[in-house]
């Protein structure tokens, strides 16, 4: 199993969950988050005032997807949420050992 832990921008939720609902990704967990990287923040002018924004907000996903489908839902995100600007988003993808569904006790890909 991998887990997936993607940072978009957060106009492209909804398209993004549109997407991996398509390819039969059945849950994910998102939050609101703030961060920067490449683009290190930016300036804006408010009320004739120019500050700087060192947090740029962002929106998280958290996916644990069988082996199998995560290079699928790495590329689906991809498309689904690049704009072809700066401050796009990255991926991460990462080994997960287990997962168990509380309900029910079943472990792994059963839990999933």
């Amino acid at each position: 199993m991998k887990l997936i832990i993607a940072a978009i921008k957060p106009f492209k939720i909804e398209e993004v969950r549109e997407a991996l609902t398509d390819i039969g990704v059945r849950g994910m967990m998102v939050t609101e988050v703030k961060g920067f990287g490449a683009q290190s923040g930016h300036t804006e002018i408010y009320r004739g005032a120019e500050y700087a924004v060192n947090f740029v907000p962002k929106m998280k996903l958290e996916i644990v997807v069988p082996t199998s489908l995560a290079d699928q839902v790495v590329e689906t995100i991809t498309k689904a949420a690049g704009t072809g600007k700066i401050g796009d988003g990255k991926i991460f993808v990462l080994d997960v050992q287990s997962a168990v569904r509380v309900r029910t006790g079943e472990t792994n890909e059963d839990a999933l």
